[in-house]
C-alpha cells in the first residue's frame, strides 16, 4: 500500500478525518437529546430518518468491506492502481457505525413519543424497500465472479442517492410548517463543519498524492459531503432566517401536523 509523501499532510490528514467524525458523531445527539426532552418528535420528519437509515446502514457496509477486506482491497488497486491509497479512513468506519446506532435509536424515540398524526409516506417505505431488493439481487449478480468491489460500489451509490433525497422530506416539512421547531439545529451546524472537514481531508490527501483519483474513487464520499452541506446551508437559512420569529410551540395541537413524504 502506498505511504504519504509528506508527514505534515498526513498529520492534517487524520486530524481533519477525526474531527470530522467527532462533528458529524456528535450531531446525531442533539435531536435524540430534544426528542428526550419534549417527550415528542413532532416537527422531525420521519421520511428522513428513515431514508437516513438506509443511507447510512449502506455506507456501513461500503466502509467496513473496503477497510477490511484484504480480497476487496486487491480489487481496488487492480482497477486504480497500486500506487493509490484506500478511500476509507478508521474514521469513516467508526462514524458510519455510530452513525446506524444513533438513527436507530432516533426511530425507536419516533415509535414511543407523541408524534401528532404524521406517518412514513408510502413513497419512501416503497423507495427503502426496492433499494434493499436491488441490493439483495446484486449480491447473487457478484457472487459467481466475486465480484466484490462492484458490489460495494452499489451499496455506495445507494448512499449517495439517499444523500441526494434523504433531506427534501424535511426541508418541505419546514417550509409549510413556516417553522423549524422540533427539528434541532445543533444537528446541522455539526453536521455542516463534518461535511467542511471531511471535505477538506480528501483534498490534503490527494496533494501528497499528486493525485484526484480518490475524489473519483470514492465518489460517494465526495458527493456526501457536499450535498450535505448544501442542504445544511438551506436549513440554516430556514432557522435564522426565514422562520426565526415562528417557531410552533411545542405544545401545540399534534392535529396540525400534517405528513409531509417525498413529493
Amino acid at each position: 500500500m502506498v505511504s504519504w509523501n509528506s508527514v505534515p499532510l498526513e498529520i492534517t490528514y487524520q486530524v481533519l478525518g477525526w474531527i470530522s467524525f467527532v462533528a458529524w458523531s456528535v450531531s446525531f445527539y442533539p435531536q435524540v437529546i430534544l426528542n428526550f426532552r419534549r417527550k415528542s418528535v413532532v416537527g422531525l420528519n420521519f421520511d428522513f430518518v428513515l431514508l437516513n437509515l438506509t443511507k447510512h446502514s449502506s455506507y456501513m457496509i461500503y466502509n467496513v468491506v473496503l477497510f477490511f477486506s484484504p480480497a476487496v482491497q486487491q480489487q481496488y488497486f487492480q482497477k486504480y492502481g497500486r500506487d493509490q491509497m484506500i478511500p476509507v479512513a478508521a474514521n469513516d468506519v467508526a462514524f458510519s457505525m455510530h452513525a446506524v446506532l444513533l438513527t436507530i435509536i432516533t426511530l425507536f424515540q419516533i415509535a414511543i413519543y407523541e408524534r401528532g398524526v404524521q406517518k412514513v409516506s408510502k413513497i419512501s417505505m416503497a423507495i427503502v424497500s426496492v433499494v434493499w431488493l436491488a441490493a439483495a439481487v446484486c449480491f447473487f449478480v457478484a457472487l459467481p465472479n466475486h465480484s466484490w468491489l462492484w458490489l460495494i460500489n452499489f451499496f455506495n451509490a445507494i448512499q449517495v442517492i439517499m444523500t441526494l433525497i434523504k433531506y427534501i422530506p424535511q426541508a418541505i416539512m419546514n417550509f409549510r410548517r413556516k417553522s423549524t421547531d422540533g427539528f434541532s439545529i445543533g444537528n446541522i451546524l455539526l453536521d455542516f463543519l463534518g461535511g467542511c472537514t471531511n471535505y477538506s481531508q480528501m483534498i490534503v490527501q490527494s496533494i501528497d498524492q499528486n493525485s484526484w483519483v480518490n475524489f473519483y474513487g470514492n465518489i460517494g464520499k465526495t458527493l456526501l459531503s457536499l450535498v450535505s452541506v448544501v442542504f445544511d446551508l438551506l436549513f440554516i437559512c430556514q432557522h435564522y432566517v426565514l422562520y426565526p420569529a415562528k417557531k410552533a410551540k411545542a405544545d401545540e395541537p399534534e392535529s396540525q401536523e400534517q405528513t409531509v413524504g417525498i413529493p
